[in-house]
């Protein structure tokens, strides 16, 4: 079993493959994924390219109310995948292979991608709440305070 740093980043890794399918930044985080997984193996690198090219595929085919649960089935088969692959490796090997991971979602994401700890939903985007029809909705968002920021003072502008 992984150690909750590791299940953190494979998650953040499952959420980057879908959040970048059809954008500008799927290529490269497409190549980078495919190598990270291969491990040098070319042969397990290409199959890799195959997989996240089917994907993406899937990704862009879904319609509808069906769009969510796809998204969410992929996130959780590439956090799968990626907790497979650190598990198989031995403590040395998993640490570097973690850098790795680490080092391409920070370069091939935007803002480094969003997460969330245990309880807690990250968003990167907009967010929208409606509750209608006898309907209810909560978001909880812990210590925030909405306002207009102070002025600014003569000495700054």
């Amino acid at each position: 079993m992984l150690e909750q740093a590791l299940e953190t980043l494979a998650a953040a890794g499952g959420t980057a493959v879908v959040q970048a399918a059809g954008t500008d930044v799927w290529t490269g985080l497409r190549q980078a994924m495919a190598r990270w997984f291969g491990r040098g193996d070319a042969h397990r690198e290409r199959a890799e390219l195959e997989r996240l090219d089917q994907a993406a595929s899937e990704l862009e085919n879904a319609e509808g109310a069906g769009t969510e649960r796809v998204r969410v089935r992929q996130e959780v088969a590439w956090q799968t995948r990626i907790e497979a692959l650190l598990e198989s490796l031995d403590v040395p090997e998993r640490i570097q292979a973690a850098e790795e991971l680490s080092a391409v979602l920070a370069q091939h994401t935007p803002n480094g991608g969003a997460s969330a700890g245990d309880g807690g939903q990250a968003v990167a985007g907009d967010v929208r709440i409606q509750a209608n029809n006898s309907s209810a909705a909560s978001w909880n968002m812990g210590n925030v305070t909405l306002g207009n920021p102070p002025q600014p003072g003569p000495h700054q502008g």
